[in-house]
């Protein structure tokens, strides 16, 4: 199998690689994630986060433990296939000792078995509860938030007996996953999903959607505290702003989703009033982490940081932390233990790897969004953009997230 899987890596180049004759002594992450593509723009928000966390946490000399730190970039062209090829030659051929991505749900989880056949640590960027869930091997951890999380920060700000739900999202792992996870919280809550629709990744017409979850939600009874069409979508495309265009209000029916990336959260003004939770907004978290991470990314980049610049800078931090923690090793099950039940500060505020499924958990934001002119969102450009307001920190010990492994 590895022999096969190595050939088809050869014909592969890496988009940005480091010399192949790297230092003995250096630390190798390679970040294999999808540099070109739909989810590009999270995959380099991902690569500049990496970088400035391990700035921050090794002030600056970019070693630990006396022991430089090299990154390796690969793109995974959004192809499973391909990125599993890349996966087997970061360990095989770069002797990677860690690798970070992908940030594709479905392209993460065809790596997952190539980190468990090197015995070697893999970081998935992805967000289905299966890579922490029912396809977790022992050498998966993960920074970003799951399913489950996104779900149940989400029920927590809305759900209550008497709301009703229908939700849209994506036909593939990440929204599948988001709505089981979705369904459980909100009736753990009191309230329940009363329909499920789901679309291609690349949909672009949502009308027919539209129309029956408006059906779904219109006449029902025993939705007194309030009728929602909950979004779970990734990508340029969101069928909020169509949703919208045909008016759910006339039927007393609010739209809520999680939190985005900036250029995302633009759309949002279309939208004021409607809440969520999301993972990170820069304006959030009260922490100095946070506070130099916001100026020194406005410095560099005129504008601010943004929601997976924030899991980059986290997984950079969670790296230094553990390989702090074994004193410089980077043998595989040095790390392992030390990444088990591993606390580190990010950019959030504080982060604890979960021991039973290598989950973080974390802290979550429930945000109303409310529609403001900002020049400090995207370079050199003013944006009325639909600001998630913080409406409250959810802790850690306000969501019961389900350990969804076998372990």
């Amino acid at each position: 199998m590895k022999r096969s899987i190595t050939a088809i890596a050869f014909a592969f180049a890496s988009i940005v690689a480091t010399p192949a004759a790297l230092a003995a002594d250096s630390i190798r992450i390679a970040h294999v994630t999808g540099f070109t593509g739909p989810l590009s723009a999270y995959a380099e928000q991902l690569r500049v986060g990496m970088k400035m966390g391990f700035e921050y946490a090794t002030d600056g000399s970019m070693e630990i433990e006396g022991r430089s730190i090299e990154i390796i970039d690969k793109d995974t062209q959004l192809d499973p296939a391909r990125a599993r090829a890349l996966v087997e030659e970061a360990y095989a051929e770069d002797d990677a000792h860690i690798v970070v991505g992908p940030v594709s749900s479905g392209v993460a989880l065809a790596t997952l078995p190539i980190a468990q056949m090197y015995e070697r640590v893999i970081m998935p960027e992805g967000v289905a509860d299966a890579i922490t869930g029912k396809d977790w091997n022992r050498y998966v951890f993960r920074v970003g938030r799951n399913s489950s999380q996104d779900a149940v920060s989400n029920a927590v700000a809305l759900g209550a007996p008497g709301v009703c739900v229908a939700t849209i999202a994506q036909d593939y792992a990440f929204g599948r996953d988001g709505v089981a996870a979705y369904k459980e919280a909100m009736e753990a809550q009191g309230g329940q999903v009363v329909h499920e629709e789901y679309m291609p990744t690349d949909a672009t017409d949502f009308t027919a959607a539209a129309q029956r979850l408006f059906g779904a939600l219109k006449d029902r009874d025993g939705c007194d505290e309030g009728k929602y069409i909950f979004a779970i979508w990734a990508g340029s495309a969101n069928p909020l702003s169509r949703i919208q265009d045909l008016k759910p209000g006339r039927f007393g029916i609010k739209l809520a989703t999680g939190g985005n990336i900036l250029p995302a959260l633009v759309s949002y003004a279309e939208f004021p009033g409607m809440e969520g939770a999301g993972f990170y907004y820069f304006e959030s978290p009260d922490n100095k982490i946070n506070d130099w991470f916001v100026d020194e990314h406005m410095k560099r980049f005129d504008a601010a940081p943004d929601f997976f610049t924030a899991q980059g800078f986290a997984q950079a931090m969670a790296i230094t932390a553990a390989i702090r923690k074994t004193n410089g090793s980077t043998e595989t099950e040095d790390l392992i233990e030390a990444l088990e039940g591993l606390g580190f500060d990010t950019p959030k505020g504080p982060m604890n790897i979960r021991s039973a499924d290598h989950q973080a958990m974390q802290q979550m934001y429930h945000f109303r969004i409310d529609v403001e002119e900002r020049d400090d969102w995207l370079a050199d450009r003013t944006v009325e953009a639909g600001v998630p307001t913080l409406v409250r920190i959810i802790d850690t010990d306000e969501m019961d997230i389900p350990v969804r492994n076998s372990r």
